[in-house]
């Protein structure tokens, strides 16, 4: 019997040809979608994560809480640094002034915006031969002057700068023009994953990150032999306790991992999202096109049994081919994975947010779900139809080779069918009252949608006769060519079914999504209008850097300008947490923000009275008029006073928690005496090009980014763009292997009814009726699985949108017809496309001898 399955395999290898490729390229679409998805983790973890190789302690400097920034000065000085490298078991001592410099490519664009943690800048400290091993040279030399600079080579050539050319880039405040004068290599993955690099020498380094002759930190290797925690705390015994600490770089290290999992959850997740979506997709794929080989060989089965094979050596037989095709099939898909998997990032891309870069990550997930599906799925689907053809008896099935269901089996898909929609749509239905997005509702939803689709894919073959028929009266007169396709595509309500559930599942997350997409990109432009009546803002990103003032002045006096208010950002310290507070001019922050009072008014804003929003007002129980104890500013509890509330206002994204008098928030914030937006307002009248001269105001700042309003939407889109971004890219594939499984079925259809069509051709059909018949047929399925991925798509849209609310109060659910026009199209154009080989193959057959050939 094996070497009958052998014989098979080699007899059939046309046949099987659509087989290989049809599990290759399940395989495929399963290991690219689990190889990209860690990969892109995996670049992303690296892209935050500090290299420690070869570190054991690290003493880092300690503030008192709540001081200014100018008091904010490091003790860790080049006679600390010579103490600690003398104490026992310590073999190295290397300080570090360390920060964030954003640098602007040569053709004036900053380089690699989309990475703002990733914008690395670090002293070079010789060593006693004169080289920084940290910061390895490759070219040029090291900078010796406040007006030079190195960097790595990636950003080099990424900013395209050459030796001698003049680099614009910003630490804080106004534009550095400085002269690249090396070029050196790091094994800082926050770098090689997609960041920057500039090296100063270590006076401008300490003045820029520190302060003059101090550092950001020491880094301490041990001999060997010697214990972390031990020299830890023999080094902790050197320094001032309140003013710096010295921490093993392993407690630093689980620190760090504990910071990645909480920027990286949403691509922690992604694999699963992507495994779940492959498998199914995949394995209908496979499991469709082997089901309608094995049953295709019915008769041969049965001659098999005639003539002495027992039904166990039939089954051993057709699974060992089954296991034969799939294992070959795994390594070709396995390999064409990988392919895609190298190709997608440079696809889905953008040059505003790059995805960041490594290596491909081959876990031990990608190989086994390969195998799982690859094998797996493949014998299993050998499996199942060979048990039904091997207790067929002989003569029966050499009589037919279609066997219809058993009413038994009908039924119990049937009652476990239409469970799974009643419980799946009744865990969607429990999210109405939702109104965040919690780890629970999230599991709630994912696990309804996921009982949704299996009952759905459950039902398809009973439902495939009602939803066809109605698609064919819809539709008008068929005429004879599109009857035949109906009754053919009713004709197995299985296959049907099983070829249109592909479909069905890409069909119905890009619906989904899409509708989830489009209502939150109205939610967030409505949150924007409500909120902003400026029509660009100047930002740094964060509170911890600063606009130069003299920039600001700049800004107002741009032609086209017609309101610019100077906004200090920081943080409003009451009770236990600390939120968002708005320093503002009282007197032109109504030009440039939208403030809907239900009480009071900015107006009444200045040194000691604040407005809060009503979100503050509820969770502190305030009203106008009322008082509440809190401290601007860094620090928690040891610097609180007492604020009169003057106004509460809606909940604005632009004014945030708190609206301050902008004086006192500059006084106590991080960075004494400084701004960190500018909202600019142009009435409209501005010319064409106004952002390009707010940014020539700015000196083409890289630190600063000047949005338009639909640029802010986007920007508030944050991660979830990125991750849409992502789905319907891999989701795209789904649509191709979808259409691969319709080829495999009309041919394997067309190659059935051999006989049935030479009569047609007999009796009158000619070639454009084949033609016509076959691509119908096609067209039906297809429209059948875009019309259940539909439903599916939008009833679980619309019952998630809840979980949007408590975030964005604006969002509701909204249908983007264009994208669901294009998606049914698409889907509609990939069956037509699916039909053509097949429908060429029937025209192509002769009446006579299809008729006699069989």
């Amino acid at each position: 019997m094996l070497r009958t399955a052998l014989r098979n395999v080699l007899a059939h290898k046309a046949r099987l040809t659509m087989t290989v490729l049809a599990v290759c390229l399940g395989v495929a679409f399963i290991s690219g979608s689990l190889v990209f998805a860690d990969t892109t983790a995996a670049a992303y973890r690296a892209s935050l994560a500090r290299d420690r190789s070869g570190v054991a302690v690290t003493v880092d400097p300690k503030f008192p809480v709540g001081a200014p920034a100018a008091e904010r000065v490091s003790v860790l000085d080049d006679a600390l640094v010579a103490r600690l490298a003398a104490v026992p078991g310590v073999s190295a001592a290397r300080p570090s002034a360390d920060g964030s410099a954003t640098l602007a490519a040569k053709d004036g664009a900053p380089l690699r915006a989309g990475r703002p943690l990733g914008h690395q800048a670090a002293a070079y400290v010789p060593g006693p031969d004169g080289k920084d091993a940290r910061y390895p040279l490759t070219a040029g030399r090291a900078p010796r002057t406040s007006g030079e600079v190195a960097l790595d080579g990636g950003t080099a050539d990424a900013g395209g700068y050459s030796l001698g050319d003049v680099v614009r880039l910003a630490t804080d405040g106004p534009v550095l023009r400085l002269r690249l004068v090396g070029l050196v290599s790091t094994t800082d993955t926050r770098v090689t994953a997609g960041g920057t690099l500039a090296v100063f020498d270590k006076a401008t380094a300490q003045e820029l990150f520190a302060a003059p002759g101090r550092y950001t930190g020491i880094d301490l290797s041990a001999a060997p032999g010697t214990d972390p925690a031990d020299l830890a705390r023999r080094v902790g015994a050197l320094l001032p306790a309140d003013r710096a600490e010295a921490t093993t770089a392993a407690a630093l290290a689980q620190q760090q991992a504990v910071f990645i999992d909480a920027k990286t959850s949403g691509y922690s997740r992604l694999p699963l999202v992507f495994a779940v979506v492959s498998l199914c997709i995949g394995s209908f794929l496979i499991v469709n096109t082997f089901t309608m080989l094995v049953t295709r060989r019915s008769r041969e089965i049965a001659l098999l049994r005639a003539i002495g094979a027992t039904r166990r050596q039939v089954v051993g037989s057709l699974l060992a081919e089954a296991a034969l095709v799939g294992s070959v099939a795994s390594v070709l898909g396995f390999g064409l994975g990988l392919v895609v998997a190298s190709v997608l990032p440079g696809v889905l891309a953008s040059a505003d947010d790059p995805l960041p870069t490594g290596p491909l990550v081959v876990g031990p997930a990608a190989v086994l779900a390969s195998l799982a599906v690859g094998v797996g799925v493949t014998v299993l689907a050998a499996w199942l139809p060979s048990r039904r053809a091997a207790r067929i008896a002989p003569v029966e099935a050499m009589r037919t080779a279609e066997q219809p269901p058993s009413a038994t089996l009908s039924r119990v898909r049937g009652a476990a069918g239409t469970v799974g929609v009643l419980v799946g749509g009744g865990l969607l239905l429990s999210l109405d009252d939702a109104r965040d997005a919690s780890d629970a509702h999230l599991r709630t939803a994912m696990s309804g949608c996921g009982i949704l689709v299996t009952g759905l894919v459950l039902l398809a073959p009973l439902l495939a006769a009602p939803v066809i028929r109605l698609l064919g009266r819809l539709a008008g007169r068929p005429g004879v060519a599109g009857g035949l396709a109906r009754d053919n595509a009713l004709r197995d309500p299985r296959r049907t079914a099983a070829t249109a559930v592909a479909l069905m599942i890409s069909t119905g997350l890009v619906c989904g999504l899409a509708v989830i997409e489009e209502s939150s990109a109205r939610a967030l432009d409505a949150q924007a209008a409500a909120g902003l009546s400026a029509d660009y803002v100047i930002s740094t990103g964060g509170s911890t850097t600063a606009i130069d003032p003299a920039a600001v002045r700049r800004v107002a006096e741009v032609p086209g300008v017609t309101a610019a208010s100077a906004v200090a950002d920081s943080t409003f310290a009451a009770g236990s947490f600390a939120r968002q507070v708005s320093g503002v001019d009282p007197g032109t922050v109504g030009a440039v923000m939208k403030l809907r009072f239900a009480s009071g008014g900015a107006d009444a804003i200045g040194p000691g009275r604040i407005a809060v929003s009503s979100s503050f007002a509820r969770e502190h129980r305030l009203t106008t008029g009322g008082r509440i104890e809190g401290s601007i500013g860094p620090g928690q509890g040891e610097r609180d006073r007492s604020f009169t509330v003057v106004g509460v206002y809606e909940d604005n994204p632009t004014a945030r928690d708190v609206l301050a008098y902008r004086g006192e928030v500059q006084e106590h914030g991080f960075l004494r005496d400084s701004v960190q937006r500018v909202l600019v307002r142009t009435g409209g009248a501005a010319p064409a090009d106004v952002q390009k001269r707010l940014r020539g105001a700015l000196d083409d700042n890289p630190l600063l980014k000047v949005q338009s309003r639909a640029q802010l939407v986007r920007e508030q889109g944050g991660t979830a763009a990125d991750l849409m971004t992502m789905v319907f890219g891999l989701l795209a594939i789904g649509v191709a292997v979808s259409a691969l499984g319709m080829v495999n079925t009309l041919a394997m259809s067309v190659a059935e009814r051999t006989r049935e069509i030479g009569v047609l051709r007999a009796i009158g059909m000619d070639r454009t009726g084949v033609r016509r018949m076959i691509g119908t047929e096609a067209l039906v399925v297809a429209a059948y699985g875009t019309l259940l991925g539909l439903a599916a798509g939008l009833f679980g849209a619309w019952k998630v949108s809840g979980l949007a609310n408590g975030a964005i109060p604006q969002y509701a659910f909204s249908l983007p017809w264009g994208t669901l026009a294009l998606v049914v199209v698409l889907s509609l154009a990939a069956g037509a496309a699916a039909a053509v080989v097949p429908a060429r193959r029937a025209a192509a057959l002769g009446p006579l001898r299809a008729v006699s050939g069989g």
